[in-house]
């Protein structure tokens, strides 16, 4: 794998490749942390080469109004940036994939819930909560 992203820094494009790997990996942790309203089969998981950011991943839905054009129900795209999050531990990349999902609200509508809340729905606290569910379990 190091060679072949070595072969996309040749490029200044941003490349996207289907991830499997992670496809599996998320599939894992949402059944492991009981995160029901997750439906699986809805989120598509990519690896970009080039992106210029500074997140590890990115999570991107369809927004209701493209559902509606597209006649499509809810679905997600987790990017992971494979300079950044391929260097991870193990760990620290279930906590980024943990992370994202946690982007994701109860009703899966397509719409994305920011970090910044107030009150019951605070977005660290509730992953916070998440990250240690899963270090009882794993």
């Amino acid at each position: 794998m190091q060679k072949f992203i070595k072969s996309h820094k040749k490029s200044n494009k941003i490349i996207w490749e289907s991830a499997p790997d992670i496809q599996k990996r998320l599939k894992l942790i949402i059944s492991s942390l009981e995160l029901s309203w997750i439906k699986p089969s809805k989120i598509f998981c990519m690896r970009s080469y080039n992106a210029k950011t500074r997140a590890y991943a990115r999570i991107w839905g369809l927004s209701h109004i493209w559902q509606i054009v597209l006649k499509k129900d809810a679905n997600y795209i987790i990017e992971v940036i494979s300079e950044k999050y391929d260097n991870l531990s193990n760990f620290d990349k279930d906590k980024v994939l943990i992370h994202e999902l946690n982007h994701i609200p109860k009703n899966f509508s397509g719409a994305l819930a920011p970090h910044f809340r107030r009150g019951k729905r605070n977005f660290h606290k509730k992953l916070d909560v998440l990250v240690s569910m899963y270090l009882k379990k794993f």
